[in-house]
């Protein structure tokens, strides 16, 4: 008599077999970008020795171009100007290389030490120091490596942005975006206790290199919305945001929802409306900011905590980790913050921001009217 079939076991091979298949689906990949890669870096290398040491003539990388698409119908990402980026990879990484293609396509018996072509490019080998992150370099695609040596030049920087593409999964597209903001410059100086109320090492990782210590608010004009300078407060920033949320969430980073302004909480027939309320969907979690036009009170703190405490317990879905809470206001002591902030058992941190009317009065001048903006638009 056969076996009956147990439904808990069928899901337990069911779900082994498919973790097996992708994971080994992710391992094919991995192992087809990296030879992508190493292919890129090899052909960059080549051109590179080629065209810098004047071995090739004007339009040389276009004819090269031109003729493999006859020879390989249907070939993609080998453009004249595809092939240019694989020899600015190679450039801009060149220490990693073993230097072996010069030496072995030079002739010692020349007197001049002439170039030799060879039909085979040599193997890439690198040399990698301890500290460069080669796991994430081999693990991203060549689009996000040019983005990179494009926008940076630092080559610290250059790994922490790889570094980072590697474990986010962003795109190009919102990389480009973090390089612009300038992520390096304040990657982990929010005052938070991230690392504290998440249990999870990861996600409080994430938590930590997404938020910023200040933000430029630049697209937020409250002279446009007729509040002086000494009448500005919270709501008209606020409002500002409201008008143009989405320049708001390409400030604040990835995957960003909004969902409301001066939401609506009650408890015990308490009523509480925080300032904005998004959802970001790589934390799976809440995110309320509380907005401040001053300097950080400790008073913020506990006020955004019973927030927090009020979004878990009746907004939060049970598939979602704990609401995050992010304070913004115009100045802050970053030791300070950071010392009081341990005491609460919320996910919080504290940043600062700037809006066009904080901006420096010299550069200001320089902008032309927003009415000459609105022209060219």
């Amino acid at each position: 008599m056969e076996k009956e079939i147990k439904y808990s076991d069928l899901t337990n091979a069911v779900q082994t077999i498919k973790d097996a298949i992708l994971q080994g689906q992710k391992r094919a990949l991995e192992t087809i970008n990296q030879e992508q890669l190493a292919l890129y870096y090899g052909i960059g290398r080549y051109i590179s020795v080629n065209t810098r040491d004047k071995n090739w003539g004007k339009g040389f990388i276009e004819a090269i171009s031109e003729q493999l698409r006859k020879e390989l119908p249907g070939l993609r990402g080998f453009s004249a100007s595809s092939l240019r980026k694989m020899r600015a990879f190679f450039e801009e990484w060149r220490m990693l290389s073993d230097n072996s293609f010069v030496e072995t396509n030079k002739l010692e018996s020349d007197a001049q030490n002439s170039f030799v072509p060879t039909n085979e490019l040599p193997t890439v080998r690198f040399k990698i120091d301890a500290d460069f992150p080669i796991a994430a370099f081999m693990n991203i695609s060549f689009t996000h490596h040019y983005a990179i040596i494009r926008k940076v030049k630092d080559t610290e920087k250059r790994k922490f942005y790889i570094q980072y593409a590697a474990d986010t999964k962003t795109t190009v597209e919102e990389l480009e975006q973090i390089i612009e903001g300038d992520l390096y410059s304040h990657r982990g100086e929010l005052p938070n206790n991230f690392k504290k109320t998440i249990p999870d090492p990861l996600l409080a990782y994430r938590a930590i290199t997404m938020f910023k210590d200040e933000y430029l608010l630049d697209f937020i004009n409250v002279e446009e919305l007729f509040v002086r300078e000494k009448d500005r407060d919270e709501r008209t920033i606020e409002q500002g945001i409201i008008q143009k949320v989405k320049d708001f969430i390409m400030t604040f980073g990835k995957d960003f929802t909004f969902v409301g302004n001066q939401y609506h909480l009650e408890k015990y027939g308490v009523e509480e409306f925080p300032d904005l309320l998004f959802f970001n969907r790589e934390l799976a979690a809440l995110v309320c900011v509380e907005l401040k036009d001053g300097p950080f009170k400790t008073s913020y703190l506990g006020q955004l905590a019973a927030y927090l405490r009020i979004l878990d317990d009746e907004v939060r879905k049970p598939n979602e980790n704990a609401s995050i809470g992010i304070i913004l206001c115009k100045s802050a002591n970053k030791k300070f913050v950071e010392y009081v902030i341990q005491d609460y058992d919320k996910p919080m941190g504290v940043a600062t921001y700037k809006t066009t009317v904080d901006m420096n009065d010299r550069f200001r001048k320089l902008l032309p009217p927003v009415e000459e903006l609105e022209k060219l638009l």
